[in-house]
């Protein structure tokens, strides 16, 4: 997608072939900072420190950690330990298991001095294939768009509220929940998206609005309790979000908050989608509000908030009294009774597990 009309993706091999460059996050909106990856360790903290971040982006960064692993040892046991190195960067996405287990599952049984050339290979097809789901999710849920547009008064925008960051910002092009967008503005529909700020880091506010921004999408930041308002008064036509991790039977959970924007929605009759690679399935688990691991963060990010200074630069200031206890979930899981569907790269499904076997029964099994 574009920054100042130029086509980006997220994460990207340098000219030497070797280190891995991406944007730092925490540097957006406000500055286009590179982050040059050139171990192991500089991949895991980069996920830890949340320099990348959404979950697919988080799999391929990873997959990548593999690769400058190797650089320094091909070894089983330097694979084995960059594997469980990187596993412990953040505990609730699950395309970062994903990813890693592919990367070892491909390099095992090879020999040392061939694993770095395929190491790369396969993180490269990660990136790929990510771009390629997203773009397939982009076009079944277009459908969904142009349904809505064609029953609206001629003239007005289709309404869309999303959450947090699920862009091309937090995959490697085009986004999950926003993918449907972006093709819906390169297929003629007037949108207009609602952009929760997302506290406590607000990616919404700081990401989402700086994709829509460079892409030219009406949008309008709005403070995360104003979504329900927005739908009891007919301001609203779909929800759309991205997810970090799904149980086989369609409990989602993403970034927190989200289960109170699908509460809003269907007590208003807002259709509630879930964009839905097929990566962030845990086709292990059924009962997401039990089973999943819920990521709780550094009450930093919600007693600080970050900025730009009258003057330009980027400071840091503090909003909470000094000696306050403060507590950070960063994820929350929606029931999959609230969901209207899941758009997958295959198609729309009904959040159940009839419903996901139906579009993925090789990955069910």
């Amino acid at each position: 997608m574009l920054i100042d009309g130029q086509p980006h993706r997220t994460i990207w091999v340098a000219e030497d072939g070797r280190t891995v460059r991406t944007f730092d996050q925490t540097r957006l909106p406000h500055e286009i900072a590179i982050a040059e990856l050139r171990s192991c360790e500089d991949a895991a903290l980069a996920i830890e420190r949340m320099l990348v971040r959404g979950a697919p982006l988080i799999g391929a960064t990873a997959a990548y950690g593999i690769c400058l692993a190797l650089l320094e040892d091909a070894s089983d046991q330097a694979l084995d330990r960059a594997h469980a190195r990187l596993l412990r960067t953040r505990p609730t996405a699950v395309n970062l298991r994903w990813a890693l287990d592919e990367m070892r599952a491909h390099l095992r049984g090879r020999l040392p001095a061939e694993r770095v050339a395929a190491a790369y290979e396969r993180a490269r097809r990660i990136c790929d294939d990510d771009i390629a789901i997203c773009r397939a999710i982009g076009e079944h849920g277009l459908a969904l768009i142009r349904q809505i547009a064609a029953r609206k008064p001629s003239g007005q925008p289709v309404n869309l509220l999303t959450h947090c960051n699920a862009g091309w910002l937090a995959t490697i092009d085009w986004g999950t929940a926003t993918a449907p967008i972006y093709r819906a503005q390169q297929a003629g529909i007037a949108v207009h998206v609602w952009v929760d700020e997302t506290r406590p880091r607000n990616q919404g506010a700081a990401l989402t609005a700086f994709e829509l921004l460079h892409q030219g999408i009406p949008h309008t930041v709005i403070a995360d309790n104003v979504g329900g308002h927005l739908m009891q008064h007919g301001m609203v036509d779909l929800c759309i979000v991205g997810t970090d991790r799904t149980t086989r039977s369609g409990d989602v959970c993403n970034k927190i908050g989200t289960y109170l924007k699908a509460l809003a929605a269907h007590d208003n009759a807002v259709p509630f989608y879930v964009a839905l690679p097929s990566p962030t399935i845990d086709w292990t688990i059924r009962d997401g509000l039990q089973e999943v691991p819920i990521e709780q963060r550094g009450g930093g990010e919600v007693s600080r908030v970050r900025g730009r200074a009258p003057g330009g630069e980027l400071v840091e200031v503090q909003v909470t009294p000094d000696g306050t206890p403060v507590a950070n979930w960063a994820f929350d899981v929606t029931p999959a009774r609230l969901v209207t569907g899941l758009i997958t790269e295959r198609g729309v499904a009904v959040a159940s597990e009839a419903g996901l076997t139906s579009l993925f029964p090789d990955l069910a099994a």
